[in-house]
């Protein structure tokens, strides 16, 4: 069962699967290579919306890893104070301890 996402757009409500018409403009080089790329006979606005969507997915995915990166090095990083803090007191009995024998 596929869930249907809405979303509203200029006022009204439109599914996931609707399209919208649009214009965007484009460098000739650019269209050049993307009819390339496509082939002849191909659509070149199925291909620019595969790429804008492989890009956001990926933008999607980059700033998820980057959360998960730095919710790792917070994790680290208080370890590592832990540590450093429990460090200081063992250095500090020993200074005490050695200070008693001598």
């Amino acid at each position: 069962m596929k869930l249907q996402i809405e979303k509203v757009y200029h006022g009204g409500i439109v599914g996931e699967d609707m399209k919208a018409n649009t214009s965007i403009t484009l460098s000739l080089p650019l269209l050049v290579e993307i009819d390339r790329l496509i082939g002849e006979g191909a659509s070149r606005s199925a291909y620019i919306e595969k790429v804008l969507s492989d890009h956001l997915r990926g933008r999607e995915m980059e700033m998820a890893r980057q959360a998960i990166e730095q919710r790792d090095l917070d994790l680290i990083n208080a370890a590592a104070d832990r540590m450093n803090a429990e460090m200081e007191e063992v250095l500090a009995d020993q200074d005490a301890l050695y200070f008693d024998l001598i």
